[in-house]
């Protein structure tokens, strides 16, 4: 019985069952190839371990957990700084607001401002500029990167610029060193929304580092299909210290302390200093430099993404390894396909598999092949944000720009379509998946 043990022998005790539970009910063999999904979690016992050790403790917001994901995540994209959210989407809300932070000054973005942009994305890497009333900017594609097209940043550029946000598109890298040269040149920010490319490099200046890092602030997501997951959850990272005050004030209700949980008076002066127009000596803990939110996760989920980044570099390769070996498997239907390729000078982390159908085949009835037949398939998320119902009561107004026609933008809304590569995935589901795709491709056609 646990009443004749320590506590850490109980709780060493219920790990160890749990590592027995994990094995007797959650470990798989493999997914089936009657059903290949996109995209899937990939756990084992420890993940499951580490969130019964969070929930023995019942510190049930942020803690310890979380405290060590973020210096182990911040240490593995090589940045100073990383905050743990709740959400990939709220990961870009904040690092946009961040930058409305009077405390930048004359760099501060205001209502009215230009942030560029791509059409073809998720829709909350575009949301937070139009929710606080600046105006994105929309440039297109280039083919077969899927990424923004450098070529017509000039063009974008107007006096009321003030920052590029992008995301890279299916882990691979967008043409980083032309979009910072264009940021540096004219003292614009970059936020990369590296939600779907955790673990992409990229070399700059003749240096690799972690996509994500090479901006000004970069943005993840847990979201399961995701390289990890904690099932809900996000981050901000920056290597800025002014910015990473601003995203943990923000982040934090808008405070103005930066203690911790269950921490008073780190700065030493709680009751002592003048804040804006409040007496004299009001309590810190309770001033309010920013108007913020509450985005933080809870130790929890923190417990889970900490076994999740110990797999992360396994996780890349065999990300990697998946994509090459769909494209060779798929290089024989490059005629009737536009087949993905990377980003010279980067080596992706894909998450996903991304084709173009060419001149006279039929996305929907290639799709619907696949779906019918057990193949799980996606679209560019939005493929083009502006012709969704969300713009319908902005269509064609003032609150948003576009740049040329967005031909390529208009492709992938109408031709483009994914499958997946994740982790769990196996050498006989890669061959079931291109069967199906030629099976698709000869039907019909």
């Amino acid at each position: 019985m646990l009443e004749n043990l320590t506590q850490e022998q109980a709780k060493q005790k219920i790990l160890e069952a749990v590592g027995e539970y994990y094995t007797a009910f959650h470990q798989k063999k493999g997914i089936k190839t009657t059903r290949i999904p996109y995209a899937s979690r990939v756990y084992d016992q420890k993940e499951m371990q580490n969130l019964t050790d969070g929930a023995l403790d019942f510190w049930l917001t942020s803690g310890e957990y979380t405290d060590r994901f973020e210096k182990e995540l911040a240490k593995y994209l090589g940045v100073r700084f990383c905050s743990l959210v709740n959400s990939g989407s709220s990961a870009n809300l904040l690092a946009f607001m961040a930058l409305t932070s009077p405390l930048l000054k004359e760099r501060r973005i205001l209502p009215g401002d230009e942030v560029i942009t791509v059409a073809a994305c998720f829709p909350t890497t575009v949301a937070p500029i139009l929710q606080y009333g600046a105006v994105p900017v929309f440039i297109d594609l280039t083919p077969g990167q899927y990424n923004l097209d450098v070529t017509q940043l000039e063009e974008a550029l107007t006096p009321k610029t003030r920052a590029v946000m992008a995301a890279h598109t299916l882990g691979n890298p967008f043409n980083i060193a032309a979009v910072k040269a264009f940021c540096d040149r004219n003292n614009l920010w970059l936020i990369e929304d590296n939600c779907d490319a955790l673990g992409s490099e990229y070399c700059l200046d003749g240096a690799w580092g972690k996509t994500g890092s090479m901006g000004d602030i970069g943005t993840s997501s847990f979201y399961p299909p995701h390289h990890i997951t904690m099932g809900e959850g996000g981050a901000v990272y920056t290597s800025n210290p002014l910015l990473h005050k601003v995203i943990r004030s923000l982040r934090d209700w808008g405070r103005d302390c930066i203690c911790a949980s269950g921490q008073d008076n780190c700065c030493g002066c709680r009751f002592s200093r003048q804040f804006g127009q409040l007496p004299l000596g009001y309590d810190h803990k309770y001033v309010y430099s920013h108007l913020g939110y509450n985005l933080k996760a809870t130790d929890l989920q923190a417990s889970i993404g900490v076994a999740q980044l110990e797999k992360l570099p396994d996780f890349v390769q065999r990300r990697r390894g998946n994509f090459a070996r769909l494209e060779e498997l798929l290089t024989p239907y490059a005629h009737r396909l536009i087949l993905p390729r990377p980003c010279p000078d980067s080596r992706p982390s894909w998450f996903g598999y991304l084709m173009t159908c060419r001149e006279g085949v039929i996305r929907n009835q290639v799709t619907g092949y696949l779906e019918e037949h057990g193949i799980q398939t996606r679209t560019l998320f939005a493929g083009n944000i502006i012709k969704h119902p969300c713009f319908d009561h902005i269509r064609g107004t003032s609150h948003y720009r576009v740049v040329g026609e967005l031909t390529e933008t208009e492709r992938v809304l109408h031709d483009s379509f994914w499958i997946g590569v994740y982790p769990g995935l196996e050498e006989k589901h890669l061959q079931v998946m291109a069967q199906t795709v030629g099976r698709a491709l000869a039907e019909g056609f």
